[in-house]
């Protein structure tokens, strides 16, 4: 009667250690069925990035953008790995160069997340007024990341209108575009040197219009990433 009553003791924690062991692995898959971005908000700390000609400041409004952009997703069912949220830099005070620190902790942070994809965010300056508009660069060689970035620059259509006439752009010399080894792709916004854009870019509403756009041209690449990777 002992043994048959140990017997069936054992059997109940096997079934109980195997059905704890099935439900944590498949838990373990619907975690990952969940899509992760990577958002990067460019410069911060002691780089403020471009400054406009109002004397705005490129590291602020790329991490606004960021966090609206973050929320957009989150309520999506997206989850959401931010490179930094707040107005620091990833270096150290020690770093001899505290960029060349801040470009590698930035690159093994995306790629330690191992996101579905990376967007890192900027503003862009020229040296003549007038131009402006929004563009998005990709890898030279990543089809995902081309993939993306035109997606993207589509949407701009709802922010500028018919004046979204930029295309999306390769290139194989972007620090973060070479390193990171996940689909990315680095989204100016517009430009802090046009009067104009660097107004519209420091309201609230029109950071929610870019941020809203950013995340339908990211949903819209989510849910048919399988249809074109077979």
């Amino acid at each position: 009667m002992g043994m048959l009553f140990l017997a069936c003791v054992y059997l109940i924690a096997g079934r109980a250690g195997r059905l704890a062991a099935s439900q944590k692995t498949a838990a373990a898959a619907r975690s990952r069925q969940q899509p992760v971005v990577c958002i990067d908000s460019g410069h911060g700390g002691s780089d403020p990035g471009k400054v406009g000609v109002d004397g705005t400041l490129e590291k602020d409004i790329n991490l606004q953008i960021a966090k609206r952009l973050k929320a957009y997703l989150e309520a999506s069912g997206v989850k959401v790995v931010m490179t930094r949220e707040s107005d620091l830099g990833l270096y150290s005070e020690n770093d001899s160069s505290k960029k060349s620190a801040d470009m590698r902790n930035r690159v093994n942070l995306i790629n330690e997340a191992s996101p579905d994809v990376a967007v890192s965010i900027h503003q862009n300056s020229y040296h003549e007024e007038p131009v402006s508009g929004g563009q998005v660069f990709y890898y030279k060689d990543s089809e995902n990341g081309k993939r993306l970035a035109q997606i993207l620059q589509k949407r701009f259509d709802f922010v500028l209108g018919e004046r979204n006439t930029r295309q999306a752009r390769p290139n194989g010399n972007y620090y973060l575009l070479m390193h990171v080894r996940h689909p990315i792709v680095i989204v100016e916004c517009g430009f802090l040197s046009n009067a104009a854009e660097s107004k519209a870019l420091e309201s609230e509403e029109y950071q929610s219009r870019l941020a809203w756009t950013l995340h339908m041209g990211i949903m819209e690449y989510l849910n048919t990433r399988q249809e074109n990777e077979t």
